[in-house]
């Protein structure tokens, strides 16, 4: 506790409440107050700390003017809402961040009445904002009330798609909402394209900054000593044919931009529109991702995701690794391939060092496009990209694949085009929770014809998937692996190609067979490590593909064993669901055999470790070895069967 900030003005807020009792002044001291909390916390837990920091004093500022929960407050993706929770009543937890039976990273309805709408996805917040604001409208009720809705959304954030469909179609109802524009310059990654350069340009002009402007479209909301101030810098902007006209095109009145950390700007502006607005407005603040946090401001991501730190230094505390992280490992094997074949190219959607697509670019800078938060572009781009006979690798993680789904089916799959979908974090991965999970990849894309899917056991395995999808060229492809690091395998020189629909046979045993496909391959080995005492030495094989499924081997699995199990980090419907179809279709179960497919069960798994997430659902190698003597009939050691 000693090594924990002072904070003797903070320690007397408990909810929003108490920020209305408290002069512009002193909510200026709480800001100070709440940003040394937010990284004493962030330095125990990890956890998104830049994100939270650029956005500080608009927390305060937003929670003091409005009257939440009434009004309701929805953060764009909800990474940046440690210090909202802080205010919340929840400061007694926010230690218990990202943890097992902790507080969430994001925004979650079921956690606080002030956390109206859940996030962790990008681009959803105007337009549920707009549907509080429509619902409030037409007589809607809940149990805190329905006032304004106020959505924040960063510039990365608004680049997409579902930004400007909600902002039309709010632009077109006409109603009363509020939309902050919380432009830090900075997604995860730099933010690119059009958009990015548009809002730079808005904010470039000295003459803009020295006037201090804080309205334009917008006027008449201000107090009649503003005003003056604000036509002119209207005035100003029309002369540079820029400013706010895209917004106001859209229907929506454009204020700023205004300096993000400065409450005497954005507590009057905030104030004015409060009492003023009438239809859809847009506010515009100029925001820093780490904002008084050195090591953030200086990170090149600005603090995005850290570890546990040391918050002198703001060092991060990481285990070492004797293994290569699965990110890395492709990345190095499609940088190889590349050097080999001119026509690879790769394609993310705002995640390049996520996806390890930045050290490719660092390679073959001409090669590699960040589409921004884009997923449905990213698919299709790299469709046409195909069509235009390059290899593209679109890379993405498995759960901002789902956002891309129907340009998966509509675009690559029916026209088979060779996009090879390169998808990380598979499986369960810890700390983000199940917003974060890569639960449904394997189900949604093995069912469409033509698609050929893979999941890499370890991360030799990758290697080789990388070098197969990039030798492939008679359709879609797609591979699999998780977060983290290797399991510790012995590494090719280089991938080679897998034979499309061959699986691996790992070790010959008896009467029950284990098919694994994925990572679960360790734990399905060290299942059988803690069953040979007991004389039972089960088949192990990793059947590599989810389709085409390997036939021979399965059905060869199936006729020399009295019990088949399949093992994978899925949701039902995907590898074990196929594989018991075609059992099904060649009249296996006829035979007598013994089926089990263990799969993620039917939930959504809060955060946790992953090695707790994977106890919950069943897939350690305890859970393995049990299944196996369950399907055997044998009781545990210690146990007596009925």
């Amino acid at each position: 506790m000693s090594d924990r900030p002072s904070t003797p003005l903070l320690d007397t807020v408990h909810s929003p409440a108490d920020l209305k009792r408290l002069s512009d002044s002193q909510l200026g001291q709480v800001a100070k107050e709440l940003r040394s909390e937010t990284i004493s916390a962030v330095s125990e837990t990890g956890g998104h700390l830049g994100a939270g920091l650029g956005v500080v004093e608009l927390t305060v500022a937003l929670h003091a003017v409005f009257d939440t929960p009434r009004d309701k407050l929805i953060w764009d993706v909800s990474h940046q809402c440690y210090p909202h929770k802080i205010l919340t009543g929840r400061r007694d937890r926010i230690r218990t961040l990202r943890q097992k039976d902790g507080l969430s990273g994001f925004t979650k309805r079921s956690e606080s009445p002030y956390d109206p709408f859940g996030a962790a996805h990008s681009s959803t917040s105007i337009s549920a904002a707009l549907g509080f604001a429509v619902a409030r409208d037409l007589g809607g009720t809940c149990e805190a009330g329905l006032g304004d809705a106020i959505a924040v959304i960063g510039d990365g954030a608004m680049s997409a798609g579902m930004a400007f469909e909600a902002m039309n179609n709010a632009g077109h109802l006409g109603t009363r909402m509020i939309v902050i524009l919380n432009d830090n310059e900075m997604s995860i990654a730099p933010p690119v394209g059009a958009l990015s350069s548009y809002l730079s340009r808005i904010y470039a002009g000295e003459p803009f900054h020295d006037l201090k402007a804080v309205a334009k479209g917008a006027v008449s909301f201000l107090p009649p000593p503003f005003r003056e101030g604000a036509k002119r810098a209207k005035e100003i902007l029309k002369g540079m044919a820029m400013g706010g006209t895209l917004f106001e095109e859209l229907g929506f009145s454009y204020i700023g931009p205004i300096d993000g950390h400065d409450l005497d700007q954005l507590l009057p502006m905030l104030r004015a529109v409060k009492a003023h607005a009438t239809g859809p407005t847009l506010i515009h603040v100029l925001t820093k991702k780490g904002k008084g946090y050195a090591p953030a401001e200086e990170a090149h991501d600005g603090g995005h995701a850290t570890a546990k730190f040391d918050v002198v230094t703001g060092k991060q505390k990481k285990a070492p690794s004797n293994a290569p992280a699965y990110t890395a490992v492709f990345a190095k094997g499609l940088i190889r391939e590349a050097e080999e074949d001119s026509r690879i190219c790769a394609v993310t959607a705002a995640m390049p060092g996520g996806t390890g697509l930045d050290k490719f670019g660092d390679r073959f800078p001409g090669r590699v496009f960040d589409v921004g938060i884009a997923e449905q572009h990213a698919v299709t781009f790299a469709a046409g990209l195909a069509a235009g006979g390059l290899k593209p690798f679109c890379a993405l993680y498995s759960t901002f694949l789902q956002r891309g789904y129907d340009q998966v089916v509509h675009d690559v799959a029916i026209q088979r085009l060779p996009v090879r979908f390169a998808i990380d974090r598979a499986g369960l991965v810890g700390a983000d929770g199940a917003t974060h999970a890569g639960s449904f990849d394997t189900a949604f894309l093995a069912n469409l014809p033509g698609m050929v899917v893979m999941a890499a056991s370890d991360e030799a395995e990758l290697t080789h998937m990388v070098a197969t999808a990039a030798a492939h060229d008679e359709g879609p492809i797609a591979f699999r692996f998780p977060r983290g690091e290797g399991v510790g395998v012995e590494m090719p020189e280089r991938g080679v190609p897998l034979v499309i629909g061959k699986g691996r046979m790992i070790r010959e045993g008896a009467r029950v067979a284990l098919l694994n496909f994925g990572a679960r391959l360790k734990e399905v080995q060290d299942a059988c490590e803690a069953l040979a005492p007991r004389g039972i030495t089960p088949t192990i094989a990793d059947a590599r593909f989810a389709k085409p499924l390997d036939r021979e081997m399965i059905l060869r699995l199936a006729e020399e064993h009295e019990a088949l199990i399949t093992i994978e980090e899925g949701a039902v419907g995907g590898f074990g669901s196929h594989v018991a179809q075609l059992l099904s279709d060649e009249g296996v179960f006829d035979h007598g055999l013994k089926f089990r497919s263990m799969v993620l069960p039917d939930i959504f798994i809060d955060q946790a470790s992953p090695a707790d997430m994977y106890a919950v659902a069943g897939l350690n190698a305890s859970d393995i070895e049990t299944k196996v003597l369950e399907v055997l009939g044998v009781a545990k050691l210690g146990e007596k069967r009925a």
